[in-house]
């Protein structure tokens, strides 16, 4: 399957974060032509292109446009989570970093299909260049008018927000991120009432990721049947991918929804000093891994479904045989516990006593009864926290048992660094070795 690059297509020119850089290729035009039509309209083409979040829920886009409740006398908003921090996640910060245009361009014409004049970009606070690189084209995009009052003379207003996160994985989670941005600390409200119809200032609220608003001004210019002429039926569209791990080219990939991790893998480079897939996760470590003889089905939300796992953020990770999995269900489970806020009882002690867990089978002192109290652990977190990241943290470990249980039953006696030589697995192990 052929990559298809939009999002990314120009990402050779050093100048498309620019305005003039981005305006050579067509930037900015989407928005004239979103601005002639009425609201409910662009809303009715996101519906139709079935664009689903890229955030990693997949939900579609155009219905949560649509449960914005209208002429209910109250400010409308809009918030853009760009606040990527799940593990091996890593392709919103290029994105924003290569075309940050096509993110302010998305946000103004989204902004204007819910009927919002107040738009807040919420970075993570440890990127400051991104942070620079968005608010610069915000700065030059409101010096064009294109943000501003009576933008282009349609009569519509928006102010956009550039706002620095402080480095809280919970902030990722959409309604954390609300509480963040209005000064209280990052934690998770309970639901209902959905953002959607109570969310920033207790006023109605879109949360869209940074690579779904890329994807509108496209949409918008180009047509819903050119964009689902890509991927499948019940995933529509191009994706983001970021490859990394023990291949030879890591890096951004956009393909269509649909592409196999083989064909992903080819295009990386394929495995480093020709090594074996063990196993890889589609979509950062909060997804439940695969193994080799998943690399042949489709990457799209259904199909992952359908193998056990999520596709997520669509940035996969693949690992070879020389890692452990105990020792990486670990080192995940170690950022969960360390990320979790601490609101809710299940994710707060759960993530504590699988850490604490996984850490004895980590250097061998593990016991056989142990292998599937972690299960029973995992079962009662999942679905009982506040948020998904509770979830998250129940994920890795059944379904590294389900592929690896070998692996945990040996942790019993032999530590994980004894089995399988830690510097073997590092991606930079030459330079370590020098």
């Amino acid at each position: 399957m052929p990559l298809t690059p939009v999002i990314t297509e120009h990402w050779d020119d050093p100048e498309l974060y620019t305005l003039a850089g981005y305006q050579r290729y067509g930037g900015y035009r989407a928005l004239a032509s979103a601005l002639k039509q009425e609201p409910d309209a662009l809303i009715g083409q996101v519906k139709d292109s079935g664009l689903r979040g890229r955030g990693g829920a997949g939900f579609p886009t155009g219905l949560k446009w649509s449960f914005v409740p209208q002429n209910d006398g109250k400010p409308h908003y809009l918030v853009v989570n760009a606040d990527e921090s799940e593990p091996g996640a890593c392709k919103d910060i290029p994105i924003m970093l290569a075309n940050p245009h096509a993110l302010v361009e998305g946000v103004i014409i989204t902004a204007y299909a819910i009927r919002a004049k107040e738009a807040f970009i919420y970075i993570r606070g440890e990127v400051p260049a991104a942070i620079r690189r968005v608010a610069n084209a915000v700065r030059e995009a409101t010096e064009a008018g294109f943000i501003g009052r009576d933008v282009l003379g349609s009569g519509f207003d928006v102010n956009v927000v550039v706002h620095a996160g402080a480095g809280a994985y919970i902030c990722g989670e959409e309604t954390a991120l609300l509480d963040s941005l209005e000064g209280f600390r990052g934690q998770p409200r309970l639901k209902p009432p959905f953002p959607a119809v109570a969310g920033l200032y207790a006023a109605p609220t879109v949360i869209n990721n940074v690579e779904t608003i890329c994807n509108i001004p496209y949409i918008i210019d180009r047509g819903v049947d050119w964009f689902r002429q890509f991927g499948t039926e019940k995933s529509p569209g191009f994706k983001v991918f970021a490859v990394s791990g023990h291949v030879n080219r890591p890096g951004i990939y956009e393909a269509p929804l649909g592409i196999t991790m083989r064909e992903l893998l080819d295009y990386a480079g394929g495995m480093r000093n020709g090594g074996e897939v063990k196993f890889w996760l589609p979509g950062g470590s909060s997804v439940p891994m695969l193994t080799a003889e998943h690399l042949d089905v489709p990457m799209t939300y259904e199909e992952m479904a359908a193998a056990g796992t999520m596709l997520g953020t669509g940035t996969p990770m693949i690992f070879d045989t020389t890692v452990s999995v105990v020792k990486a269900v670990t080192r995940w489970l170690e950022f969960y516990k360390h990320e979790s806020c601490g609101k809710c009882t299940p994710c707060r002690e759960g993530t504590y006593w699988i850490t604490g867990t996984l850490e004895k089978f980590e250097h061998g002192h593990g016991t056989a009864a142990e292998v599937d109290t972690l299960v029973e652990l995992c079962g009662q977190i999942m679905g009982r926290s506040f948020c998904a990241l509770g979830d998250a943290a129940a994920t890795p470990y059944p379904a590294a048992l389900k592929y690896f249980r070998d692996e945990f039953v040996a942790a019993t006696t032999t530590p994980a660094d004894e089995q399988f030589d830690p510097v073997a697995s590092y991606v930079f192990a030459e330079a370590v070795a020098r």
